[in-house]
């Protein structure tokens, strides 16, 4: 059931046909919510854009559109759009774990000893292999990384056997594929390396700005979703994040790779450099743009 995305009031519908120009597609009046006296939905007259900007600001409004009025099917189902978009976060994913792998395990140029000489032997082995291969591993490392992060979260928020639920904490929610979607539209933030086809710039400090960035939309999704505090919403990100890395350090420690960061996990210092070097690109970028 459709709700309003300003004061979350079920509604029994988000819009009714008015008499505008039908044929430009403007034959449409937006619902008024009785509870609040605001639009119920005003996303519905706007494009993807607009959707796609208010999803990076972290608007709950524009969340509250997707995950209630728009994604969530009543027989709790992925949508065929969901499921595009969580191969294509897949495969961002693979690219940049394959880069910052690839750069992590890379012997220096200088002349000073590298600090973890297998490392670099064992990742020498796996480069020696065919280059699909090598993507078939990386694309094996994202694909269970991402499913111990979604199989986490969904367990601890769906299962009564949940320690959420028992301290009551959280009480089961009944669609565990919605909380996957929200986790798919939550974490769109992921597809910035994009800009990497344009302009160059660190993987490693992109890999944990971007993980930064995921993780706080990641919060707010759930947050709005199952009507839970921060802290309840924080936890369950923080659990699927320990998820995912223990699933990559696993892996890794397979083939012989335990030295290598998996999750992008750094030092205080690593991750203020981090945010810093995302602000000077955010500078250099802004800067070309006002130039031509």
């Amino acid at each position: 059931m459709p709700i309003c995305i300003e004061c979350r009031h079920p509604v029994k519908t988000l819009w009714r046909e008015g008499a505008g120009d039908k044929a430009g597609g403007h034959n449409i009046r937006l619902t008024v919510c009785k509870n609040c006296g605001r639009f119920c939905d005003k996303y519905v007259e706007h494009d993807f854009v607009v959707l796609f900007i208010d999803l990076v600001l972290i608007k709950p409004q524009v969340y509250r559109h997707l995950l209630h009025n728009t994604l969530m099917k009543d027989e709790d189902e992925f949508a065929p759009s969901i499921i595009r978009l969580g191969i294509l976060l897949l495969l961002f994913d693979v690219y940049l774990t394959w880069a910052r792998i690839e750069r992590q395990s890379t012997p220096t140029t200088d002349n000073t000893a590298p600090e973890n000489p297998d490392l670099s032997t064992n990742f020498g082995r796996l480069a020696q292999q065919p280059i699909v291969y090598q993507y078939l591993f990386f694309l094996l490392l994202c694909t269970l990384s991402t499913l111990a992060f979604h199989g986490s979260i969904r367990f601890l928020t769906s299962s009564r056997y949940s320690p959420l639920a028992l301290l009551g904490l959280l009480p089961p929610y009944s669609r565990p594929n919605s909380v996957s979607t929200a986790l798919l539209v939550s974490s769109s933030t992921k597809l910035f390396p994009i800009l990497m086809v344009i302009w160059e710039y660190d993987v490693p400090a992109a890999a944990r700005s971007l993980g930064w960035a995921v993780v706080a939309n990641n919060v707010e999704a759930l947050k709005i979703l199952l009507d839970c505090g921060y802290g309840v919403a924080a936890l369950l990100a923080t659990a699927g994040a320990l998820s995912r890395w223990a699933m990559g350090r696993a892996v890794l420690w397979a083939v012989g790779l335990e030295g290598v960061d998996s999750a992008g996990e750094s030092s205080v210092a690593e991750d203020g450099r981090a945010l810093g070097a995302m602000l000077m690109y955010a500078k250099d970028w802004a800067g070309r743009l006002a130039v031509g």
